[in-house]
């Protein structure tokens, strides 16, 4: 019985592992990113997303997120650590729609990755995209 626990979760990591790794080997620069959130955070935790500019050095932003916040909320945080964090003299961070956030080079800025280091929280969906 153990060893058939033990065999799902060593497949549920690998896969988990091949998924960030093939997320990570097909991602473009872009210079316009959307990252939106879906449902609630089912418990307290932290969103660690990961700003890499072409030829620039990476730039981890963290979020604290309290148990029970709402997508909405969970945009405000992240837009505001995004901020916090990046400036606003190289990009034009904002929410839209209430649980997207919106992060934009300005000028003549590098364009740049948005990748999902992290996620301790549960109930949250995080999605990325190029806009």
């Amino acid at each position: 019985m153990e060893t058939v626990t033990l065999r799902r979760m060593l497949v549920v990591v690998t896969l988990a592992g091949m998924a960030c790794f093939a997320t990570a080997a097909y991602a473009k620069p872009s210079g316009n990113w959307r990252i939106t959130f879906d449902h609630v955070a089912e418990n307290d935790g932290t969103i660690v997303f990961r700003i890499a500019p072409v030829e620039g050095t990476p730039v981890d932003v963290e979020t604290k997120i309290p148990a029970k916040t709402t997508e909405n909320s969970v945009a405000q945080l992240v837009s505001d650590s995004l901020k916090a964090k990046l400036g606003t003299k190289d990009f034009r961070i904002g929410v839209d729609d209430g649980e997207s956030v919106i992060v934009k080079k300005r000028g003549k800025t590098k364009k740049f990755e948005v990748t999902l280091v992290s996620n301790s929280l549960t109930g949250l969906e995080i999605n990325i995209h190029r806009d």
